[in-house]
């Protein structure tokens, strides 16, 4: 922890103490704060309403992510640009010539660049800078022939040869993308053409000797007539060689009768495999190979090409050719072919030996990469538009990096977090804290931990745009949130989408909701039962209705004669009677439920005046767990979880308590003075609660009567006792 002597101010919000940044020497200070003390030590560049170019900005190793070190760079580069850093704290997009820092470098060079884009726009009178200016201003320098970023696409060369070249080395090494959003070729992909093409020049000019060229310009086509018979040619000799061995050989070693019966009912037109199967000539011992009578019909093409390319270009016109003849031709042909074996692997070769040597010229090569050298030469003007660019980006969305960054004080100010999306609309509510995801399984897994009740959207214009949102619900009831619930999200931007839940987490969403949930709960399962039991049901009836038809059309079917007796159905079972000991159970069962029943309606009774206790006692017992997990979910609920699941590092307990969350999610309110016409002509009959209530009295109190609960406090004459004759109640003991 470092020590620091500037006097901090710390705000309380979300149950964490956050760094307040009120001016310049706040921000200015900010790397002597503890790292412990900030909310987040990383963030996405990507997915926040902070524009993305500007953290890219920030972003020094383009990776992706913002941590500590780079948030504190660009501090450290304001504070040289910039007078004084109070100026991050005033409103406005625009930068004021009079803040840049003439005194430094940096400050220097920002500033003379700006003034150099204001006067190429002919604003040289202005006092300040937009990013708007910057933006025409790199506009018209990238759609320059150089634009500074060392790449030269084929229309930036002045003479046809060099434009024609690089169309040529784009085809055969790849491409890079210049500013201008056009392919082109830089210093590495032009060195690496220049290195590839020396080789396969070389490899080509290796080829031109007359080792190499047995055949003369005819040896590259007598090695390919050479190739598709060779290892037949092989084949064919190796099977003399046997046959001369033993006789006996011969016969085996030629086409059986078995395989050329099967050849019968074959179509053998256009050189069929089973045929190309057999030997290429008959096999006799020692027989010379037949170049043109007598040769497999599958392979009559290839062997006259064989002939006419190789053997006649070789060892002279034949008919016939030996072992001995065959192994002349394939080691006249052995340098060609370890020659062509070593041709270069490379893009090159897809442009012919003589354009490659035309492309070799050193006039040709010195005017590409001089023309690269140019092009890169212009780097610093794009760099100083690249740093008023930076100046005018951190005037604008520093402060709020900070305080989305360092504090969360743009989320508990004002709802306005860089990491909010927009706002959903669904089931009369309005959500305020809704996050873009990229995958809501992946964002699920972790997002559970915040204990919010969430629900993830998808969401679709008609312009084809598609986006997912997570939702949290902090206000309201749960009943009517489902899958498959419709709704409306409007980005930050106002463009609205068409949104649909596709998944839900549960959590509670408030204490009150949690008393009322074991009963939904039981109502639910009630009904799912009752519905379950009609199903039932009427699957049964169905089935009798069924066979009752069915008996009924068997019936009216003529038997055949003499099937009478047997088509006679048999007597139907006697009904079971139910047996004693079941009616007995039976009996035991209802009794024993009326006896609970009845012991607990005593209980209640003997509690007298303190009954409506035992029932708030009741009501404790089913409410009070839900009620208690509730509570000590809705004190664990909290940001966090939901930013990691995206990417972010949130480094303290960003909670959202019960007021705080209400405000995040807005109920459906009719507005303060609007006239409201309370008579509703479709509306349902009222149900007669207060009836109900005064019937419930009524009985509990006549039961209390009946029992002789009430005799202590009535005359004798009206005492359950005396008109019912029943026992009076034992005298309630003394007071103490």
């Amino acid at each position: 922890m470092t020590t620091s002597e500037h006097k901090w101010a710390f705000f309380r919000a979300g149950g964490v103490d956050q760094v307040a940044l009120r001016n310049g020497a706040d921000v200015e200070h900010l790397e002597e704060l503890d790292k412990k003390l900030w909310v987040a030590l990383a963030c996405p560049t990507r997915g926040t309403e902070i524009e993305e170019k500007t953290l890219s900005t920030v972003d020094a190793d383009q990776d992706g992510r913002i941590r500590p070190p780079e948030v504190l760079g660009a501090i450290a580069w304001s504070k040289k640009v910039f007078k004084s850093l109070d100026l991050l704290f005033e409103k406005g997009n625009e930068l004021p010539l009079a803040q840049l820092n003439a005194a430094t470098p940096e400050g220097k060079a920002v500033l003379a660049s700006a003034k150099r884009i204001l006067r190429d726009q002919n604003k040289q009178d202005a006092k300040s800078i937009t990013i708007d200016d910057v933006a025409a201003m790199e506009k018209v320098f990238v759609a320059t022939r150089l634009n500074g970023d060392g790449i030269v696409p084929a229309d930036s060369a002045e003479s046809d040869a060099l434009k024609a070249a690089i169309v040529d080395i784009i085809d055969a090494v790849g491409s890079v993308v210049d500013r201008s959003g056009k392919p082109g070729v830089n210093q590495a992909l032009a060195e690496q053409f220049y290195a590839d093409a020396e080789a396969f020049a070389a490899w080509v000019e290796e080829g031109k000797a007359d080792s190499v060229r047995a055949a003369g310009d005819a040896t590259a086509a007598a090695v390919a007539a050479l190739l598709p018979v060779e290892d037949k040619v092989r084949d064919y000799f190796a099977r003399t060689k046997l046959a001369s061995f033993d006789a006996r050989g011969a016969a085996a070693l030629n086409a059986s009768e078995a395989e050329l019966a099967a050849l019968g009912p074959k179509l053998l037109a256009g050189g069929h495999e089973d045929v190309k199967k057999l030997p290429l000539a008959r096999i006799e011992p020692g027989r010379p190979l037949p170049l043109e009578n007598g040769v497999n019909p599958a392979w009559g093409a290839a062997m006259s090409a064989f002939a006419k390319d190789t053997v006649a270009r070789l060892i002279g016109p034949k008919v016939t050719i030996t072992e001995a003849d065959f192994d002349v031709i394939t080691d006249k042909l052995a340098a060609f072919r370890a020659w062509s074996d070593k041709k270069p692997t490379v893009g090159v070769t897809k442009l012919a030996s003589e354009r490659v040597q035309a492309l070799l010229d050193k006039t040709l090569r010195a005017e590409l990469f001089a023309l690269i050298a140019e092009d890169a030469s212009l780097a610093a003007d794009y760099a100083e538009i690249a740093a008023v660019e930076k100046a005018i980006r951190y005037r604008r969305d520093l402060l709020r990096l900070l305080r989305n960054f360092v504090n969360f004080a743009d989320f508990y100010n004002a709802k306005d977090g860089s990491f909010q999306a927009g706002t959903l609309f669904l089931d009369g509510r309005q959500c305020e804290l809704v996050i873009y995801v990229n995958d809501a399984g992946k964002h699920a897994a972790l997002a559970g931990m915040s204990k919010s009740y969430l629900a993830y959207c998808d969401c679709v214009r008609k312009d084809g745009g598609k986006a997912q949102i997570v939702a949290a619900f902090t206000g309201g009831d749960v009943d009517n949130l489902m899958v498959g619930r419709n709704g409306v999200f409007f980005d930050r931007a106002g463009k609205d989408w068409d949104a649909t839940i596709t998944s839900i987490i549960e959590n509670p969403i408030s204490i009150r909701q949690a008393f009322w949930s074991p009963y939904k709960r039981f109502i639910r399962l009630i009904e799912e039962y009752a519905a379950k039991r009609a199903a039932d049901k009427e699957k049964e009836s169905s089935g009798m209705v069924d066979a009752a038809a069915a008996d009924a059309t068997k019936a009216s079917e003529v038997p055949p004669a003499g099937a009478a007796a047997a088509a006679a159905p048999a007597p139907a079972a006697p009904p079971k009677k139910m047996d004693i000991g079941t009616v007995a159970a039976i009996g035991v069962a209802v009794g024993g439920i009326g006896t609970f029943v009845g012991l607990i309606v005593t209980k209640f009774l003997d509690l007298g005046i303190w009954m409506p206790l035992g029932i708030l006692g009741v009501l404790l017992i089913v409410s009070g767990p839900s009620m208690l997990i509730a509570w000590l979910k809705l004190r664990q609920r909290n940001l966090g979880p939901l930013l990691d699941a995206n990417g972010w590092a949130v480094n303290a307990m960003t909670k959202i308590n019960v007021p705080f969350g209400g405000s995040l999610t807005k109920l459906a309110n009719v507005p303060l003075g609007a006239p409201r016409v309370a008579d509703d002509p479709y509306a349902e009959k009222q149900t007669p609660w207060t009836l109900y209530v005064v019937l419930a009295v009524l009985i509990g109190g006549g039961l209390a009567w009946a029992m002789g609960k009430l005799d202590r406090w009535l005359p004798e004459a009206a005492r359950a006792s005396k008109v019912l004759g029943t026992p009076e109640s034992p005298p309630a003991p003394p007071a103490k």
